[in-house]
């Protein structure tokens, strides 16, 4: 197999069978703090309790993709949910795959955030790991924590390739 992908925009509905799309635009909102500060509440839903994890924050520095990208590997989390959100206003790529115990090549999607998006991927959703285009990019990540293999990794061995 041979696929060659272009992302679409990252969008709550084109995105809804991967997990949330983060983001604060149409978000409820309140003013907390005398006025002073926004609250955007509620934006994502994290599952990461099972089998005794807890939830973790982290920051994860990626370094920033070169286009054309060959896709050698993708990963998922049985366990748990993982949150991804830039700390800096600049566009990733987001390759994903429907929740499965195998990966099915033919139905990676690829989606394009608008710099000001992050994504919470539901548990089991293949994913790829961080690709920041413009520059090496700082993520906020909220995922579960515990001593355990909550991570499979998978090689491919169709061609990918990501181009814009």
């Amino acid at each position: 197999m041979h696929l060659r992908l272009t992302p679409k925009a990252l969008t709550q509905s084109a995105f809804a069978p991967y997990g949330e799309v983060i983001e604060t635009q149409n978000a409820k909102s309140f003013t907390i703090n005398y006025g002073l500060t926004t609250r955007f509440h509620d934006l994502a839903t994290i599952d990461v309790n099972e089998k005794g994890g807890k939830a973790g924050f982290s920051i994860f520095r990626a370094k920033r993709t070169s286009l054309p990208h060959q896709v050698k590997v993708m990963e998922y989390h049985p366990y748990g949910s993982q949150l991804f959100y830039p700390v800096c206003e600049h566009p990733f790529l987001v390759l994903v795959a429907p929740p499965a115990t195998e990966l099915e090549p033919e139905k990676i999607e690829l989606f394009i955030t608008n710099g000001n998006q992050g994504v919470n991927y539901h548990k089991g959703t293949w994913h790829h790991y961080l690709l920041p285009l413009e520059h090496d990019g700082d993520f906020i990540v909220i995922d579960r924590i515990a001593n355990d293999d909550n991570c499979i990794e998978t090689e491919l061995s169709e061609e990918i390739i990501i181009q814009i």
